[in-house]
């Protein structure tokens, strides 16, 4: 489309956290009909990843696009890999009951709002292990519990996306780093689609699921680490 690499990456990043924002909204109200959301743990995660996001898309703009995606496509494998290896070897079992000490997902949620905002990804794909495996969830509950705090680390990217992309004008109707037309092209089908995630995930037992999550992942870092799948 003309713009600069370096641009385009930035505008790519601000625009995803936009449709992740309309998504999570859809996918948390999905996985809420299904009790499948703590909302106590998502604000806490949340508000602290919005400010988290916030900072990590203040340091995004200023950092060359091939760093930010070789450090997360990173990043992802190694979680991939720690919770592949505690799957496997049983380590972790579902729970009914969890870990819900507040103080430390509060500072948990700060770290992951700052990958949201540096790479343009949710968070989930940290979030879910870390829940998963620190604090005890099930795997259900885990899943919807993210998409809930992705809902407030999202819009801290977006609005970072967007003040520290003042002046920019690469794209038209654009604000900042974030692109209308194409938020609206890519939400019109995400936010749907959100709501069919959560019913098949609800629809698979918890160890599927947890494969499902880990083949994602690793997916996704190696797309980031330039491998062609």
């Amino acid at each position: 489309m003309g713009v600069l690499p370096d641009t385009a990456i930035k505008i790519a990043i601000g625009t995803n956290l936009l449709v992740i924002l309309a998504t999570a909204i859809s996918g948390a109200l999905g996985h809420n009909k299904r009790g499948a959301v703590r909302w106590k743990v998502a604000l806490g995660l949340g508000l602290c990843g919005l400010a988290g996001a916030w900072v990590g898309a203040t340091l995004a703009v200023r950092l060359p696009g091939e760093t930010l995606r070789v450090g997360f496509g990173a990043l992802v494998l190694a979680v991939a890999l720690w919770m592949a290896l505690n799957t496997a070897l049983n380590l972790t079992r579902e729970r009914g009951k969890t870990k819900e000490n507040l103080p430390v997902l509060c500072l948990c949620g700060f770290p992951i709002g700052m990958i949201t905002g540096l790479t343009g990804i949710g968070g989930g794909i940290v979030a879910v292990p870390m829940l998963v495996l620190a604090f005890g969830f099930p795997m259900h509950l885990a899943v919807g519990t993210s998409m809930a705090m992705i809902i407030f680390s999202s819009l801290g990217g977006v609005i970072g996306y967007m003040v520290n992309g003042v002046g920019i004008s690469a794209l038209p109707y654009s604000v900042g780093y974030v692109n209308l037309p194409i938020w609206l092209c890519l939400a019109a089908t995400s936010v749907p689609m959100a709501q069919l995630g959560a019913k098949v995930a609800h629809a698979l037992p918890a160890k599927q699921l947890r494969y499902v999550f880990i083949a994602i992942m690793v997916c996704v870092g190696l797309k980031m680490l330039g491998v062609v799948l």
